[in-house]
């Protein structure tokens, strides 16, 4: 509980800040709080018995550990004789079952009482401690109180804050106070900060422990009827600089005559006890060995903690290593970061191929997008059983630029190629199909020139002896037809021919247009090269004029279709 009502006059110097606030610092836990938190949302024997609350704390521990968050358990360890009687309250037991002393209003005969290590909370706190030794936390057991000896590292600067739920943690002198944590997205943390207690209420560490001799603590009953509004007014209006001696030598018989009491102004022993147990709470010192080993750095047991989850949980290696291996590894860059940074600032800054300890990441695979956030997916060097995973962007930046700009590199070079894939390739027939059309343009037109001219040139008897005819005038010598056939051939338009007229052309041919067609020959073209020097000399023609010009016109029309098919084939 701590002190009564205190969270409520706190309450102006609450702050919410995100939970990346809590990146590359060291926060000490007490370990019972964070446990009562923990159980309190699965009370249920159903969730008990599965370890709900274990699993919310192993969620809780790997979301700060990928921040690099150093955690340290404190466990509470005896009973303070000054909150026995409390203790005893809130278990509800008869002093039989409680080893107590006989006269507990004499706090000086008491002494502290060691815990019942066989209590269900007991043993849920001894699985949350082998939990976290195989994630790399360690544990300090505490001489008495937990929120003491968390109060006691943060004051002297060994940790950046204390996580409790315990008010009376500002009381021992903690400086810097998480009360409540929140994961999943928009996480965060519910922060105090002693600085901000005694700027906007003016309560320093003596006005805090007035404050609880007037509301009542676990170590004082307290004042009875005075609320929180009243016992402030009554601090303020002494002072944090007087006000405990205030109370140590006359008492709180001035405040209770106040409220219509006896006035008895004689010094309170116990007030004395409380002030005490507050200013000087039994504790390891900080320079002790056992605190220099729980400040120690311990590794994460990748078997251990899987031996555990499948005890606790029932989860098989995989799915563990699913969760937490990621985790490990965006710690790890998170320290090589840290290792760059301090390098930087005193002046040495090497390139990454040459800083001592290798970069945990290989590459960067592709940039995401995760909750609005920007976001790399990268492989890891030498982290076995995880081959990728996502990482902030900033933390790329700020661990290893070099890999964003090799990313950048890549990224380039991909779009480039796949530009150069992506435009057509120039056709190397293009002109030679656009020449192939003009020159079959031209020798349809000759042909019709040609019949036309023939047909009005022959004479009364209907004989025409022999018309001389050679290929050049006709733009159909064999320096044309070479490249022709190489086009056809080229651009695979034909490749046998079986028209009855192409086929008839060869070296130093006769054409009668009367007489049956020759045996089919395998490729027009071929002839044509092998005959690049020689003319179609005569044409014979009937004796009959009417004979004559229907079968030169048939054979004539049958070469025009054909060019006009090979022509439709280019288009």
């Amino acid at each position: 509980m701590g002190v009564k009502n205190l969270w409520d006059v706190l309450e102006s110097c609450k702050k919410t800040v995100p939970l990346h606030h809590l990146q590359n610092k060291r926060v000490c836990v007490d370990l019972s709080c964070w446990m009562v938190q923990l159980h309190s949302v699965s009370k249920s024997h159903a969730c008990v018995k599965e370890k709900v609350y274990l699993r919310g704390l192993f969620h809780r521990l790997r979301a700060l550990i990928a921040l690099n968050c150093s955690l340290i358990f404190v466990s509470d360890g005896a009973i303070p004789a000054i909150k026995l009687s409390t203790y005893r309250r809130r278990l509800n037991v008869g002093k039989e079952q409680v080893q107590v002393a006989q006269n507990e209003t004499n706090l000086q005969k008491a002494t502290s009482l060691q815990r019942n290590m066989g209590s269900e909370f007991s043993c849920m706190i001894k699985e949350a401690k082998v939990l976290g030794m195989a994630l790399g936390i360690s544990c300090l057991n505490g001489i008495e109180e937990a929120e003491a000896q968390c109060a006691l590292l943060n004051f002297e600067s060994l940790c950046d804050g204390c996580f409790s739920s315990d008010s009376d943690i500002f009381l021992f002198g903690a400086r810097t106070v998480y009360r409540d944590i929140c994961l999943g997205d928009g996480g965060y943390v519910v922060c105090y900060e002693m600085t901000d207690i005694e700027r906007k209420l003016g309560f320093g560490r003596d006005s805090l422990i007035a404050l609880s001799l007037l509301l009542g603590s676990d170590y004082y009953q307290g004042v009875h009827g005075l609320g929180p509004e009243s016992a402030c007014q009554i601090v303020k209006s002494i002072g944090d600089k007087y006000i405990l001696k205030k109370f140590a030598s006359e008492g709180l018989g001035w405040v209770k005559k106040r409220k219509g009491g006896k006035n008895d102004l004689r010094p309170d022993d116990n007030i004395l006890q409380v002030i005490n147990a507050y200013m000087k709470p039994k504790c390891h010192q900080a320079d002790s060995d056992i605190v220099h080993k729980a400040l120690a750095q311990y590794p994460f047991q990748r078997t251990k903690l899987q031996q555990i989850c499948v005890g606790f949980f029932e989860w098989p290696s995989e799915k563990t290593d699913g969760y937490i291996l990621p985790n490990i590894a965006e710690r790890n860059l998170r320290r090589f970061a840290n290792l760059r940074l301090t390098s930087s600032e005193v002046g040495l800054n090497l390139p990454l191929h040459e800083i001592p300890v290798k970069c945990p990441v290989s590459e960067i695979i592709k940039s995401r997008r995760v909750q609005g956030r920007e976001c790399y997916e990268v492989s890891w060097e030498g982290m076995d059983g995880l081959e990728t995973s996502i990482v902030p962007a900033d933390l790329i930046e700020s661990a290893c630029r070099e890999k964003i700009l090799e990313f950048e590199e890549r990224k380039a070079q991909r779009k480039k190629q796949n530009i150069q894939k992506r435009k057509p390739k120039k056709k190397e027939t293009n002109s030679s199909v656009a020449e192939l059309d003009l020159k079959l343009q031209n020798l349809l037109l000759d042909i019709n020139l040609r019949d036309e001219a023939n047909f009005n040139a022959s004479d009364s008897s209907g004989r025409i002896s022999r018309i001389t005819t050679d290929m050049a005038e006709a733009d159909l010598n064999t320096t044309d037809l070479l490249p022709l056939s190489h086009d056809i051939e080229h651009t695979g338009l034909i490749q046998n021919t079986s028209s009855e007229v192409v086929s008839s052309i060869d070296k130093n041919e006769i054409i009668d247009l009367l007489s049956p067609s020759p045996p089919k020959k395998s490729n027009l073209f071929s002839k044509c090269q092998q005959s690049s020097d020689q003319h179609i000399e005569v044409i014979n023609l009937s004796d009959s004029e009417n004979d004559m010009s229907v079968e030169r016109k048939q054979k004539a029309k049958e070469l025009r279709l054909f060019l006009a098919s090979i022509r439709n084939e280019i288009h």
